[in-house]
């Protein structure tokens, strides 16, 4: 892992999970604690996910890191809607 420490995984976990959040429309239902814990989740799916493709997520980067914690949130709000049946209300 990246030597980001705690406060790191969570301001990057944060900014991934907001984003996700309003790419996904669930921003509404999400407080700021909340988008801290998708985006952290999310980082360790999409980091495990990539090591399934043989991907190097360790030597990434900052960058590669929140890109991978953002899709990892992703993913996640979209199986988590798929499971609870939540549509987006627009």
């Amino acid at each position: 892992m990246l030597g980001l420490g705690i406060i790191g995984w969570i301001i990057i976990g944060g900014l991934a999970g907001w984003i996700a959040s309003k790419f996904m429309g669930t921003d509404a239902q999400q407080g700021i604690l909340l988008n801290i814990v998708v985006g952290v989740v999310g980082g360790l799916l999409g980091g495990w996910l990539l090591t399934l493709f043989n991907v190097d997520v360790e030597g990434g980067g900052l960058i590669f890191s929140f890109l991978t914690c953002l899709a990892g949130a992703v993913i996640l709000l979209f199986l988590v809607k798929l499971v609870t049946g939540r549509r987006s209300v627009h």
